[in-house]
């Protein structure tokens, strides 16, 4: 069936992947979901994108111009919800999912939405594929571990979609190691698909020359993220050559406090004329801005990916970001220095050189610009096709059964 339209059904619970990133739980998920059933579309496959109903106003079905069809399911209130309310909402999003037409499979973003998909795939009997985007670490741990798991059921309910299901699609291979290490996934049903960037809207301008440069942040307000970091390494800059820091993004749900915290840092440190908060910026705003920084700054202390990483190397534009993760791998150390401290002191003399070696600053911009075209939204459709189609086709090699009840023993 290797040239055979696929139908795919593209589960994500707690967020639209068609919401503009940047506020509540929306982020680089958001964006990954949407690019790539866009570009499935595309090439001739039949997508289904299915979420909770997050407003009252929508209808229930709607098709994309992009021809993706998005499907809204009510479970709880129609109304944006912090992720740890959303285990409530499983069971009444499973029954949801009953309206879904006939597919050839069921790919599931983020642990609450494998909880109702794999279940949903099982009945069926279609092969489930699961990607977890973050994947929750003990809150015992240092953040550098990963996300905190916001309700009882995460850590148990990731391990379990780890093992059950027929696949998992990791975004980095930083995210695989901990799929297996940590989660006990079977390392043969583990796929890495790196995600992509869109070079058309992510694109080189030229760089500010006003008297006062701005480097960005993009990200949602919340600890994890590393914000405060960020605002630090400003702080810590000559004045003389220290730039305006423009942080992009709104508080996650559930974290709203923290945008005052950080406002409170920015005063303490004598910075708060330097610091801008400019809250969720739409996909275009973003793109403008980043393409006229000097920087971008990643300081999270976890990343499975980092998205912006990507974002802004496709802009042309350095980044300094934490080595952390699949940042890593994000901008594959040609596009960014990477920083194995959190010392904001160190951060602000390789920011402070970065901005002074204008030869450097060339050097970085012209490798962040081909690596962000070696990494397109329609490579990564396809390694995610090709990874359908290869567990498709090997429905009946019993060697790679995973752990579970396997799909193609429903039949």
């Amino acid at each position: 069936m290797d040239g055979t339209p696929l139908r795919i059904a593209m589960v994500a619970l707690h967020t639209s992947p068609f919401a503009a990133p940047g506020s509540g739980d929306v982020g680089g998920m958001n964006v990954l979901v949407r690019a790539t059933a866009e570009r499935m579309a595309a090439e001739g496959h039949h997508v289904e994108v299915t979420t909770r109903r997050f407003s009252p106003d929508l209808p229930a079905v709607s098709t994309r111009p992009s021809g993706v069809v998005l499907r809204l399911i009510d479970a709880g209130p129609a109304q944006l919800r912090p992720k740890a309310e959303q285990e409530d909402f499983i069971a009444a999003f499973r029954a949801g999912l009953d309206a879904v037409g006939p597919v050839d499979l069921v790919h599931s973003h983020h642990w609450l939405a494998g909880m109702a998909g794999l279940s949903f795939a099982r009945e069926r009997c279609v092969p489930h594929l699961q990607s977890f985007h973050s994947i929750a670490a003990d809150p015992a741990t240092d953040l550098s571990q990963g996300e905190r798991p916001e309700s009882a059921g995460r850590l148990a309910g990731e391990e379990w979609l780890a093992r059950a299901s027929d696949a998992v699609i990791a975004v980095s291979h930083a995210e695989e190691r901990t799929v297996v290490e940590r989660l006990h996934a079977d390392p043969s049903l583990v796929h890495v698909v790196l995600p992509g960037v869109d070079a058309t809207l992510f694109h080189r301008a030229s760089r500010t020359v006003d008297p006062r440069p701005y480097v960005v942040t993009a990200a949602r307000l919340e600890p994890l993220k590393g914000l405060d970091l960020a605002i630090a390494t400003i702080a810590a800059m000559p004045d003389d050559l220290r730039p305006d820091l423009v942080i992009a993004g709104g508080p996650t749900d559930g974290y709203e406090w923290h945008l005052g915290e950080l406002q409170r840092l920015a005063v303490d440190l004598g910075v708060a004329d330097r610091v801008r908060f400019a809250g969720p910026l739409s996909r275009e705003a973003l793109a403008e801005l980043f393409a006229h920084a000097s920087a971008v700054l990643v300081p999270s202390h976890s990343e499975t990916y980092g998205l912006v990483a990507l974002e802004a190397a496709a802009s042309g534009v350095p980044v300094l970001a934490a080595d952390s993760g699949g940042l890593r791998e994000a901008v594959n150390g040609r596009a960014a220095a990477l920083m194995q401290t959190r010392d904001p002191r160190a951060w602000a003399a390789r920011l402070t050189t970065l901005l002074q070696d204008h030869e450097h600053w060339r050097a970085l911009s012209e490798s962040a610009l081909r690596l962000a075209r070696e990494r397109t939204w329609e490579r990564s459709a396809r390694e995610t096709v090709a990874v359908y189609r290869h567990l498709l086709h090997h429905a009946d090699d019993h060697h790679a059964v995973p752990v579970g009840e396997p799909w193609r023993d429903c039949a």
